[in-house]
């Protein structure tokens, strides 16, 4: 059943095309603390279209982007060349730990004033007058 599910959808784990791929053509470079497994073409190989190295994750469960860890982001999108687990990396002290993207669920941000936040909407200020017919 798992095999029909990857057929069919791309947001569980990685097709099979992708996992045909990696096994034809990628080289394991290492994994993060999700599980999350990052692929690159073998021996660093320049895809000849791009003009640079591909590179690719192949996520635990679900596929969600905002599950890329800074080191490995940066990886990924070849702001750096070094891999997090080719050197020591240090998260700058700006960078906050992973939070998943809670958009769409019951603990999604709600802001100040927002009707979803408490289900009623504070009283407008003192300058608010509302409209109403005359009749």
């Amino acid at each position: 059943m798992s095999y029909i599910i990857r057929f069919f959808t791309w947001w569980n784990k990685a097709t099979l095309s992708t996992g045909l791929w990696t096994l034809l053509y990628g080289e394991r470079v290492g994994s993060d603390e999700f599980g999350n497994v990052y692929y690159r073409r073998r021996g660093g190989k320049k895809d000849k279209a791009l003009g640079f190295e591909r590179r690719w994750v192949i996520y635990k469960g679900y596929a969600e982007g905002s599950a890329t860890p800074p080191g490995w982001y940066g990886w990924l999108h070849h702001t750096v060349d070094t891999p997090p687990t080719d050197e020591k990396y240090e998260p700058r002290e700006w960078e906050l730990p992973h939070m998943p993207n809670l958009t769409g669920t019951p603990a999604a941000y709600r802001p100040p004033g927002s009707i979803l936040a408490t289900g009623r909407r504070a009283p407008a200020g003192g300058d608010y007058q509302a409209w109403t017919p005359e009749g």
